[in-house]
Protein backbone atom coordinates (compact mmCIF):
# COMPACT_ATOMS: atom_id res chain seq x y z
CA UNK A 1 0.00 0.00 0.00
CA UNK A 2 1.33 3.23 -1.10
CA UNK A 3 0.24 6.59 0.66
CA UNK A 4 1.27 9.75 -1.54
CA UNK A 5 4.16 11.96 -0.44
CA UNK A 6 5.12 8.95 1.65
CA UNK A 7 7.02 6.55 -0.14
CA UNK A 8 8.15 4.28 2.52
CA UNK A 9 5.37 4.22 4.69
CA UNK A 10 4.46 0.40 5.39
CA UNK A 11 0.63 1.70 7.48
CA UNK A 12 -0.22 -2.59 6.84
CA UNK A 13 3.14 -3.11 9.26
CA UNK A 14 2.84 -0.51 11.75
CA UNK A 15 -1.32 -1.60 12.21
CA UNK A 16 -0.24 -4.98 12.65
CA UNK A 17 2.76 -3.74 15.17
CA UNK A 18 0.25 -1.55 17.25
CA UNK A 19 -1.79 -4.22 17.34
CA UNK A 20 0.61 -6.70 18.51
CA UNK A 21 1.89 -4.21 21.28
CA UNK A 22 -1.38 -3.77 22.51
CA UNK A 23 -2.40 -7.60 22.75
CA UNK A 24 0.99 -7.72 24.43
CA UNK A 25 0.47 -5.03 26.69
CA UNK A 26 -3.33 -6.61 27.33
CA UNK A 27 -1.97 -10.07 28.00
CA UNK A 28 0.63 -8.73 30.50
CA UNK A 29 -1.99 -6.61 32.70
CA UNK A 30 -4.48 -9.48 32.63
CA UNK A 31 -2.17 -12.45 33.01
CA UNK A 32 0.81 -11.13 35.42
CA UNK A 33 -1.39 -8.03 36.54
CA UNK A 34 1.46 -5.25 35.55
CA UNK A 35 1.95 -2.60 33.17
CA UNK A 36 4.17 -2.95 30.31
CA UNK A 37 6.15 0.02 30.83
CA UNK A 38 9.61 -1.55 29.38
CA UNK A 39 11.80 1.02 31.41
CA UNK A 40 10.19 -0.27 34.99
CA UNK A 41 10.84 -4.10 33.62
CA UNK A 42 14.52 -3.21 32.82
CA UNK A 43 15.22 -1.11 35.85
CA UNK A 44 13.84 -4.05 37.81
CA UNK A 45 15.81 -6.55 35.79
CA UNK A 46 18.71 -5.27 36.53
CA UNK A 47 18.06 -4.47 40.15
CA UNK A 48 17.40 -0.97 40.29
CA UNK A 49 13.75 -1.20 41.26
CA UNK A 50 12.02 -3.64 43.74
CA UNK A 51 8.73 -4.91 42.39
CA UNK A 52 6.85 -8.16 42.87
CA UNK A 53 7.82 -9.17 39.25
CA UNK A 54 10.60 -12.14 39.59
CA UNK A 55 13.36 -10.98 37.79
CA UNK A 56 13.90 -13.64 35.60
CA UNK A 57 10.86 -12.78 34.06
CA UNK A 58 12.08 -9.10 33.71
CA UNK A 59 15.09 -10.21 31.67
CA UNK A 60 13.11 -12.50 29.86
CA UNK A 61 11.12 -9.45 28.91
CA UNK A 62 14.08 -7.30 28.20
CA UNK A 63 16.16 -10.04 25.84
CA UNK A 64 13.06 -11.42 24.32
CA UNK A 65 12.80 -6.97 22.71
CA UNK A 66 15.83 -7.70 20.69
CA UNK A 67 15.17 -11.56 19.81
CA UNK A 68 11.63 -10.48 18.33
CA UNK A 69 13.57 -7.40 16.35
CA UNK A 70 15.85 -10.17 15.25
CA UNK A 71 13.30 -12.79 14.82
CA UNK A 72 11.23 -9.92 12.13
CA UNK A 73 14.50 -9.02 10.25
CA UNK A 74 15.38 -12.92 9.60
CA UNK A 75 11.71 -13.38 8.63
CA UNK A 76 11.89 -10.16 6.26
CA UNK A 77 14.86 -11.60 4.54
CA UNK A 78 16.52 -7.87 6.05
CA UNK A 79 16.22 -4.50 6.35
CA UNK A 80 17.84 -1.56 5.49
CA UNK A 81 18.60 0.41 8.89
CA UNK A 82 20.73 3.60 9.60
CA UNK A 83 21.32 4.80 12.97
CA UNK A 84 23.20 7.49 14.51
CA UNK A 85 26.88 7.73 15.80
CA UNK A 86 26.69 5.34 18.94
CA UNK A 87 27.97 8.45 21.11
CA UNK A 88 24.28 10.31 19.42
CA UNK A 89 22.99 7.20 20.99
CA UNK A 90 24.65 7.06 24.32
CA UNK A 91 23.85 10.17 24.60
CA UNK A 92 20.32 9.70 23.94
CA UNK A 93 19.73 7.02 26.06
CA UNK A 94 21.26 8.38 29.18
CA UNK A 95 18.89 11.52 28.36
CA UNK A 96 15.53 8.99 28.37
CA UNK A 97 16.53 7.27 30.72
CA UNK A 98 17.15 9.92 32.82
CA UNK A 99 13.35 11.54 32.04
CA UNK A 100 12.06 7.87 32.94
CA UNK A 101 12.66 8.76 36.02
CA UNK A 102 11.45 11.77 36.59
CA UNK A 103 8.60 11.01 34.52
CA UNK A 104 8.00 8.03 36.60
CA UNK A 105 7.72 5.84 33.28
CA UNK A 106 8.31 5.46 29.59
CA UNK A 107 6.27 6.06 26.44
CA UNK A 108 5.34 2.45 26.52
CA UNK A 109 4.19 2.59 30.59
CA UNK A 110 2.86 5.96 29.73
CA UNK A 111 1.20 5.75 26.21
CA UNK A 112 0.56 2.52 25.77
CA UNK A 113 -1.04 1.18 29.23
CA UNK A 114 -1.52 4.40 31.28
CA UNK A 115 -3.30 6.09 28.32
CA UNK A 116 -6.11 3.03 27.96
CA UNK A 117 -6.47 2.99 31.78
CA UNK A 118 -7.35 6.83 31.73
CA UNK A 119 -4.60 7.76 34.14
CA UNK A 120 -4.10 11.26 34.44
CA UNK A 121 -0.43 11.32 35.30
CA UNK A 122 -0.15 9.34 31.75
CA UNK A 123 -2.63 11.33 29.94
CA UNK A 124 -0.31 14.25 30.85
CA UNK A 125 3.01 12.24 30.17
CA UNK A 126 2.01 11.07 26.32
CA UNK A 127 1.13 14.93 25.69
CA UNK A 128 4.63 16.07 26.93
CA UNK A 129 6.26 13.64 24.94
CA UNK A 130 4.18 13.98 21.97
CA UNK A 131 5.01 17.75 22.18
CA UNK A 132 8.53 17.90 23.05
CA UNK A 133 8.73 15.65 19.67
CA UNK A 134 6.91 17.38 17.27
CA UNK A 135 9.33 20.86 19.19
CA UNK A 136 12.43 18.87 18.72
CA UNK A 137 11.81 18.06 15.15
CA UNK A 138 10.39 21.75 14.47
CA UNK A 139 13.68 23.42 15.92
CA UNK A 140 15.93 20.69 13.97
CA UNK A 141 14.13 21.51 10.86
CA UNK A 142 14.60 25.40 11.07
CA UNK A 143 18.32 25.27 11.91
CA UNK A 144 18.84 22.08 8.86
CA UNK A 145 20.21 19.98 11.49
CA UNK A 146 19.47 15.96 10.17
CA UNK A 147 20.54 13.27 12.60
CA UNK A 148 20.24 10.40 10.25
CA UNK A 149 22.12 10.04 7.09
Amino acid sequence: MMIPGYPDAAPLAGLAGGVLIGLAAALMLLGAGRITGVSGIAARAVGLSDSSTPRFSSWAFVLGLPVGALIVVIASGGLEASFASPLVLAIAGVVVGFGTRIGSGCTSGHGVCGMSRLSARSIVATLTFMATGFATVAIMNALGLEVLP
